[in-house]
């Protein structure tokens, strides 16, 4: 049997490098044989789905022959109605990856650039690799904040994109309401901004905004939410964007027809109104970060004020290590590897239980 080939792939694959996901639970247990797993990887609701949102699956299950409704008709209705806003300034999407993959095929041909600021979610990078475009990094300045004169001073005719992700992820760091204002102010009409807002249920900060209310004004801004987070839904891949109806039908043109299944849509409709679950999680989130705050300080371990669901701590020259010691242990962690940041991980807010599970693990392998 002949095996050569000439096939080639094209170029651009040779600056795409895949994402690289939290350990799942199942993969830690069979490579390690233990029988209980500690997961604060990956961002997730420690409280699972909510209620309402398997009961909508569970009624779903005998019409699972039948294709979804491919505009997602009824839950951008109640994603309109929820946010006071039109219909047509939704697009639903299988998770915020693929809506960002979107935007990168709307926006970006080659020889274009696209702003991301650094350490911030990976997918950014993909999406305009993908296109051919070419990626202009912003570092984030010492305190892991926004430095608004360097993103400015990046932007160039061939900017297309800005990706800004408040609260970002690995940080917990935020962009306040009148800075992206006055950011959105001075960009240069060609340039569309891009706000990953994944996490903004958990923000805090009264100074925080979501950018829904620059959408409402008309700016050239697409805003990303997720079911993933807060919803409990990450399993099931729901996404959307939200912007002015103009750049939502140009989006629209390169979206796959049936891109969310109808199990999906049905549960983020019922979740999206599940005003108990959302409470609960806020409350143990609060919670759970006061509690990842004060193992930090009894270890004397810097870390950042999160707007968010997650922590990134900076253990030291020995992070990789730490980290390693917690996965024998059970405890599946993020290590800063992957963000250029070696001497920190990123730790997601657990359940009481969960938390606690995690800083004795930590006390004992520093101790």
């Amino acid at each position: 049997m002949n095996n050569r080939s000439n096939v080639k792939a094209r170029c651009a694959l040779h600056k795409i490098t895949p994402y690289s996901p939290g350990k799942p639970i199942w993969e830690l247990q069979a490579e390690r044989g233990l029988s209980s797993v500690t997961k604060l990887a990956s961002n997730e609701n420690p409280l699972g789905p909510s209620p309402k949102a398997m009961e909508a699956i569970s009624l779903l299950l005998p019409d699972i022959h039948r294709y979804p409704d491919a505009g997602a008709s009824r839950l951008r209705q109640a994603l309109a109605d929820k946010y006071e806003m039109n219909p047509g300034q939704f697009l639903v999407s299988n998770g915020g990856d693929e809506l960002i993959t979107l935007i990168a095929e709307t926006f970006l041909d080659p020889e274009d650039e696209m702003i991301i600021c650094s350490p911030s979610f990976s997918e950014y990078e993909f999406g305009a690799h993908l296109m051919g475009a070419s990626v202009i990094s912003v570092p984030l300045d010492k305190d892991f904040q926004f430095d608004m004169d360097a993103i400015i001073g990046a932007v160039t005719p061939r900017t297309r994109l800005l990706c800004l992700c408040s609260p970002n992820n690995p940080t917990g760091t935020y962009i306040p309401a009148k800075v992206l204002h006055h950011l959105l102010d001075i960009l240069p009409d060609h340039v569309v901004v891009l706000l990953d807002a994944a996490y903004s249920q958990f923000a805090e900060a009264p100074d925080y905004t979501n950018g829904l209310e620059f959408v409402r004004a008309g700016y050239p801004l697409i805003v990303l939410q997720t079911f993933s987070k807060i919803y409990g839904l990450a399993g099931l891949r729901v996404g959307y964007g939200i912007a002015p109806e103009a750049i939502i039908q140009q989006i629209s043109k390169v979206k796959e027809p049936f891109n969310v299944n109808m199990l999906a849509q049905a549960a983020a409709e019922a979740a999206l109104g599940d005003e108990d679950h959302m409470h609960k999680t806020l409350a143990v989130n609060a919670y759970g970060k006061l509690q990842l705050y004060h193992a930090f300080q009894s270890l004397e371990l810097s870390y950042i004020d999160s707007m968010s669901n997650f922590v990134l701590v900076e253990i030291g020259a020995e992070a990789k290590r730490v980290y390693e010691e917690l996965l024998s242990r059970g405890v599946i962690v993020r290590y800063g590897g992957i963000w250029n940041l070696p001497r920190h991980i990123r730790v997601s807010v657990g359940t009481q239980e969960e938390n606690e599970v995690f800083s004795a693990a930590l006390k004992d392998i520093l101790g």
